[in-house]
């Protein structure tokens, strides 16, 4: 039985936004250490399942496909903070509500 990891992916160091953070990932884990490949220095490995990389919309579906195809999984939970983001328009700037976070 294989073993799988289900995680959503952080955002990268470049981004600000949200984006590709919605989406769930089933990897699956290593089962052998990697060798040295003697001509050129090399990693490699005989494994190809680790190179293959699943997307679901949720976790549930994630652990539906895993249940199906007889996989055990670790399921790993965000860390970070997810923000709500309050929408805003160009015109609130200038109303008359707005305070004041400084004067002169």
């Amino acid at each position: 039985m294989s073993i799988a990891r289900l995680y959503q992916p952080a955002r990268t160091a470049m981004q600000q936004g949200k984006a590709n953070t919605s989406s769930w990932v089933l990897e699956f884990a290593p089962t052998s250490s990697r060798m040295i490949e003697p001509l050129m220095g090399w990693t490699a490995t005989d494994e190809t399942m680790t190179q293959v990389r699943l997307e679901f919309n949720s976790k549930e579906e994630g652990l539906s496909y895993a249940a199906d195809a007889g996989l055990m999984v670790e399921v790993i939970e965000t860390s970070y903070k997810t923000s709500r983001v309050k929408p805003k328009s160009y015109s609130e700037n200038f109303s008359a509500e707005r305070v004041l976070r400084w004067t002169h």
